[in-house]
């Protein structure tokens, strides 16, 4: 599409704002790939001088990982400047379980990240105070099994989560099922209920990034690609939102979904967000 002014069945801010919160998968980048007018969008509001903040639910990756790849990207990042499940996991449990027993069921920057904090992990289902379901490719009947005894068996644990998500979004229309799955089975040999989740669109997520920006939700943009995370979380907490049909929502979900689930704007593309004046 060229660089003119967007088709009337899109709907773009026509102001600018202090603090910008991106999700990553499927809204700046799929895969590899760099998403069109990302790079031009993220530069501009860093020449505006406006606070920039990536957000993710995918916890296989590290906030280094994560500004590795979008440096690689084009888009040259700091660590600070990311914020995803494996912060506010960690987080989460050393301001509320400092001294619980945590069984994660996750991949390694999880791990890392618990290890790091001085956080005990375990496998002995009888020692497990919290049982975290979490994106793991590795997921097999073993970790079931603990899971299931220091749930069901010792009636100790709790079961929490680092996302809600079904499954991620890869090129060309695939998918990996995500954190969602493996918190479903869980529950299903269980009877438990998951009890946190600290990813979007939980505030835990909210307050960590608004923390960082140090503004108010109504001084921010949330832009992501989904409607029930990304976008649910700004409009619970009263932020602007705008969903970008790039990744998961596309303009038939949106078409079928409710008012009170849709975002203020919906982009074609991300750098939609600049206000039509800068164009």
């Amino acid at each position: 599409m060229n660089e003119t002014e967007p088709s009337c069945i899109f709907v773009c801010p026509d102001r600018l704002y202090e603090g910008y919160v991106f999700d990553l998968d499927g809204t700046i980048y799929l895969g590899e790939n760099r998403l069109p007018g990302a790079k031009r969008l993220v530069e501009k509001l860093r020449e505006l001088s406006k606070k920039v903040v990536f957000l993710s639910n995918n916890p296989t990756k590290d906030p280094k990982m994560y500004a590795e790849k979008l440096t690689r990207l084009g888009l040259p990042t700091s660590e600070d400047e990311v914020v995803n499940t494996v912060v506010t996991m960690t987080r989460w449990l050393l301001q509320n379980h400092p001294e619980a027993t945590v069984f994660p069921i996750s991949e390694e920057p999880l791990k890392r990240s618990l290890r790091e904090a001085g956080i005990r992990m375990s496998e002995r289902a009888e020692e497990i105070d919290i049982v975290i379901a979490s994106y793991d490719r590795r997921f097999e009947y073993r970790k079931l099994q603990i899971a299931f005894d220091a749930i069901w068996l010792h009636k100790r644990a709790r079961l929490v989560t680092t996302n809600p998500d079904p499954y991620c979004p890869l090129p060309g229309g695939r998918g990996e099922p995500d954190a969602a799955a493996i918190v479903g089975a869980i529950e299903a040999c269980t009877g438990a209920r998951c009890e946190v989740n600290v990813g979007k669109p939980d505030p835990i997520m909210l307050e960590t990034v608004l923390g960082m920006l140090e503004l108010e939700a109504s001084e921010c943009v949330m832009t992501g690609d989904r409607l029930y995370t990304d976008v649910r979380m700004a409009l619970d907490a009263g932020m602007p939102s705008a969903v970008v049909l790039t990744g998961e929502t596309t303009a038939e979900i949106l078409a079928t979904e409710r008012d009170e689930n849709k975002p203020d704007w919906v982009l074609d593309r991300i750098d939609r967000l600049l206000p039509s004046q800068m164009w």
